[in-house]
């Protein structure tokens, strides 16, 4: 069985794939790996949108369970983490509907994260997420204390 270019450059594939496509050649497209690949780009966008929300998760049950341990570093994760997530919303804005299923499975991942961090047993923090989407997604919100008692602290 003879390899196609797709399995032998997926780089180079894609460059000839755009060329081809660009220049209307569209007989000429494999079709069956684009097809994969588009939606693989789908997939992905998801994965990283979960990635961002397991991240800020973490640092937001970090600040609530490790409120002596509350730094500038964490702040600035939370921060960064939440105009990622923004910049994602915006260039796939389909996932928003998805926000509070994709929520709670980047929950059990933060969990198990955040207890290998902190030391703590999974068991210390809630079996569901204790927040919802707007409060993870708000610029303002600090777990387990006002915003103006946390920015004070730190």
């Amino acid at each position: 069985m003879s390899q196609t270019l797709y399995d032998q450059d997926l780089y180079d594939w894609s460059m000839q794939t755009a060329r081809l496509l660009r220049e209307g050649r569209y007989a000429e497209i494999d079709t069956l790996h684009l097809a994969e690949e588009v939606e693989s780009m789908g997939k992905s966008e998801r994965r990283a949108l979960e990635h961002r929300l397991v991240v800020l998760l973490v640092h937001l049950l970090k600040w609530e369970y490790q409120p002596e341990q509350r730094s500038k570093s964490w702040q600035r994760t939370l921060t960064e983490q939440r105009k990622q997530v923004a910049k994602l919303l915006d260039d796939s804005p389909s996932l928003k509907p998805r926000l509070t299923d994709l929520l709670v499975d980047a929950y059990d991942s933060a969990v198990r994260w955040a207890a290998d961090e902190t030391g703590k047993d999974e068991s210390d923090f809630p079996r569901d997420c204790p927040y919802g989407v707007a409060q993870v997604l708000d610029p303002a919100f600090f777990s387990g204390s006002d915003t103006t008692d946390a920015r004070r602290r730190v």
